[in-house]
């Protein structure tokens, strides 16, 4: 169950796709995916977040799904988004995030300007999910000097196009240059995609 949901996720085309696995998959996904896979992306990417200096809160976590990520920045406001409510409800039960937002990441944000010192994301920017066209609204949510820390799949960087709107948004003094990190998407698995590997985008914006 847990690998068809895993290509299931891989194929999904457009937000009622993804809300519709995701849905289905809440209340057994840290169990049948992150337990039994050995995913441990959210970690790596909390890693990266934590390891850069002049961190502030609040932060959102972009996908937020179940809490993976959050469970490992302790002592921070962070806020979750995710177009999955069954998602956001096992998030709940862990008290994890001062507010929970189920919303589609593409369409216009339900928050204030320069709400956000800090943005994570782990597992969002992959195959079928959503690309670079969610840029412009988390900037808009984005202080100045907010830190980004955002995984994605490289397959997904080149194909979607993330090179070229980060290297446009340098050119136009938006954000910082954009420096990656190389992390494991998961550990101690045996399943097809054990040796894959993710990279971090980080930047702030200007």
């Amino acid at each position: 169950m847990s690998d068809h949901n895993l290509e299931r996720a891989y194929s999904i085309k457009g937000a009622s796709d993804a809300r519709a696995l995701y849905d289905d998959w809440a209340k057994s996904y840290d169990s049948s995916f992150s337990a039994s896979h050995g995913y441990i992306a959210p970690r790596e990417v909390a890693r990266v977040f934590l390891s850069e200096a002049g961190t502030n809160g609040p932060v959102l976590d972009i996908g937020a799904g179940t809490g993976l990520l959050a469970e490992h920045l302790p002592g921070l406001e962070v806020d979750g988004i995710d177009i999955s409510q069954a998602m956001l409800d096992q998030a709940a039960a862990k008290g994890l995030y001062r507010n929970r937002i189920c919303t589609d990441l593409t369409k216009k944000l339900p928050m204030a300007d320069e709400a956000y010192g800090g943005f994570v994301s782990s597992g969002t920017f992959t195959h079928g999910h959503v690309g670079p066209e969610v840029f412009p609204e988390l900037m808009r949510v984005a202080r100045p000097g907010a830190l980004f820390a955002c995984g994605v799949i490289p397959p997904v960087f080149d194909g979607a196009g993330f090179g070229s709107r980060l290297a446009l948004m340098v050119a136009h003094r938006l954000i910082s240059p954009v420096t990656f990190h190389d992390i494991p998407i998961y550990e101690n698995a045996d399943h097809d995609h054990a040796q894959d590997r993710g990279l971090v985008m980080v930047f702030r914006k200007l």
